[in-house]
């Protein structure tokens, strides 16, 4: 099992992001529409576990099932919608996971805005992406091996900082 680490933001994250989206955009044609860059690790100077969050956004997610083995080969393990139905779900590293991707249908609207609105709020407010950093900073040190009471202590400031963030993202769009 892997311990829970968070650490200082690391200038490398954003590139680390443009590596694995150019691995993935040169097998992905047709059903691709989109790749993001989400999670803590896209939101400059936020404290994070060092895994990047790949929103990756296609026409089909059933036709996605057959990429598994390219995912495979680019060090992707395919859990297929592993517990949230209309996903798919794939990790790299094993027990040292360095990326995680979680790719939806275009149409999957809500679960593909709440990522980006929750990621672009919290680069536009900086002192609530300080506070969810000192947040997870202490849920590592407090639950060092345990990732699911490191998520339930998350839990209410994700789901009311993402409520915020949806209402700010829609009445801030261009």
């Amino acid at each position: 099992m892997q311990k829970i680490k968070v650490v200082p933001y690391k200038k490398e994250w954003p590139e680390f992001f443009k590596e694995e989206k150019e691995k993935i955009k040169s097998f992905m044609t047709d059903n691709l529409v989109e790749i993001y860059h989400i999670g803590s690790t896209s939101v400059p100077n936020l404290a994070a576990k060092p895994v990047i969050d790949i929103l990756l956004v296609v026409e089909n997610i059933s036709e996605l099932d057959n990429f598994n083995a390219k995912f495979e080969a680019i060090g992707y393990e395919a859990l297929g919608e592993f517990g949230m139905p209309g996903r798919r779900y794939f990790r790299k590293g094993g027990d040292d996971r360095t990326h995680q991707i979680h790719a939806f249908q275009y149409d999957s609207i809500f679960d593909i805005e709440r990522h980006l609105a929750f990621r672009d709020y919290l680069i536009h407010h900086e002192r609530v992406a300080k506070k969810y950093g000192e947040l997870k900073a202490e849920l590592a040190l407090k639950y060092p091996e345990s990732i699911d009471s490191y998520g339930d202590g998350k839990d209410a400031f994700v789901k009311e900082t993402e409520k915020k963030a949806l209402i700010w993202y829609w009445k801030n769009r261009k």
